[in-house]
């Protein structure tokens, strides 16, 4: 049985009450949340080394990493350092974008390494083979698209991006509506190009059942892509937008009766003011299911820099009820990532998801930054480090100008905290 299938059985799963260890929950909490689809356990019974992490309702934000090769650059040992950077900065799940040199044996590699739930998008490499075998992509066949998909799920892959709504309706919205970027999903790219050659509808969407029968057969939850993200903010909430939006809902409740556990994904590049809309949408449109987005980024002019943009738009996200926020690393737009991108990725959108946390009154969430409070008034440098996001780093930015005195090289002898518990005569330690 899946995960959705125990849950709505009463059945409590070892899965679960990991989840509830790591939550700090009952386990009877995470069972009602599997069982009503507001809760996914991403976990492939073929995942053997894995740790499994709950993604959903009245659960702490998640953090996933994208990384892999590409058709320029990457190789195994690459990608096994980038899944290090990812594990060390506290990524909860990570993602195999892979699309150059051997796919198949770098996917292999980080889900033996990775304990974290490893999620995949398998049109990648239905397309690169595709390629190798009819020198097209538009030439692949919907058995080899399904092939590869079974291909990975047979292998470990706990969650799969399957890009259902990029139907046919939805590429006549994009034409109607007309965009500054297009298309910028490489899977949705690759299954429009695919429909307007073939003039066909989408093998994903027009059998969906097949694809819901891989996914029970091995516990892999599918994460419905959005191909028709907006890539600027010009694009942000259009009909194209929408129209695939709208078929993730009517997919939704296909996938549960099935007994398969189902997320959707969202954007891409949205102003501040869209964001709240954008999850409040997929909430009502997909009946409470895990929302999981990419940023979003709130300005298209900081390349270089969109771990900062990704993160604002994550925080916003997430306090509005995202539970998932995919990382954007410093190289976003500009280049492939490397480990040191990773990991600046990964503690960005920790940052936001934990202040997202605090917001939705995540238990736990707040007494962190309490007790770091208290560890500032008593300058305790040490209690600082332990409670940051980024301890090395942390340490490092202190280290590297010590004061001469307890307080830091910032304030010296004029610590505000050091002169108030002087003159005011207040201990350190009292709240």
């Amino acid at each position: 049985m899946t995960q959705l299938e125990m849950a709505g059985q009463g059945i409590i799963s070892p899965q679960m009450e990991e989840v509830a260890r790591y939550e700090g929950l009952e386990a009877e909490f995470i069972r009602q949340g599997v069982a009503a689809g507001t809760i996914v356990i991403p976990a492939n019974i073929n995942h053997q080394n894995l740790t499994p992490r709950g993604i959903g309702l009245g659960l702490t934000t998640k953090v996933n990493a994208n990384f892999g090769t590409s058709s320029d650059f990457g190789d195994v040992d690459t990608e096994l350092a980038k899944l290090e950077a990812a594990v060390d900065a506290g990524a909860d799940a990570v993602m195999d974008l892979s699309t150059g040199g051997d796919v198949s044996a770098v996917r292999r590699a980080i889900l033996t390494a990775s304990r974290l739930p490893v999620g995949t998008v398998p049109i990648y490499q239905a397309g690169i083979e595709a390629m190798e075998r009819h020198n097209a992509i538009v030439k692949m066949t919907a058995d080899e698209l399904f092939d590869a998909i079974e291909q990975q799920a047979a292998e470990g892959v706990d969650f799969l991006t399957v890009h259902c709504g990029v139907t046919r309706q939805a590429v006549a919205r994009l034409k109607e509506q007309g965009r500054v970027t297009d298309v910028v999903s490489r899977g949705g790219a690759f299954l429009i190009g695919w429909m307007v050659h073939n003039q066909r509808e989408n093998p994903l969407y027009e059998q969906f059942d097949r694809l819901l029968e891989i996914a029970r057969r091995y516990d892999v939850t599918l994460s419905l892509g959005d191909g028709m993200r907006p890539g600027s903010l010009a694009d942000a909430t259009d009909r194209a937008q929408i129209e695939e939006l709208l078929v993730a809902g009517e997919l939704v409740p296909r996938a549960r009766e099935a007994g398969v556990q189902v997320m959707v994904e969202g954007p891409g590049h949205l102003p501040m003011d869209q964001i709240v809309a954008n999850v409040k949408l997929e909430k009502t449109i997909c009946d409470g299911a895990p929302f999981y987005v990419l940023g979003p980024l709130v300005t298209d002019i900081a390349a270089g820099y969109d771990h900062i943009t990704g993160a604002i738009g994550g925080a916003i996200a997430a306090a509005a009820g995202t539970d998932f926020l995919c990382y954007v690393t410093p190289a976003e737009h500009l280049g492939l990532p490397d480990p040191e991108d990773v990991r600046q990725g990964v503690i960005a959108s920790r940052i936001a998801a934990h202040a997202a946390d605090i917001a939705k009154g995540v238990k736990s969430a707040a007494g962190r930054d309490r007790e770091m409070s208290l560890a500032r008034k008593r300058l305790d440098w040490p209690e600082q480090v332990r409670l940051s996001i980024d301890p090395a780093h942390s340490r490092q930015a202190h280290d590297v100008h010590a004061s001469a005195g307890s307080a830091c090289s910032m304030c010296g002898q004029f610590c505000a905290m050091e002169l108030v518990e002087k003159y005011l005569g207040v201990a350190a330690t009292r709240c």
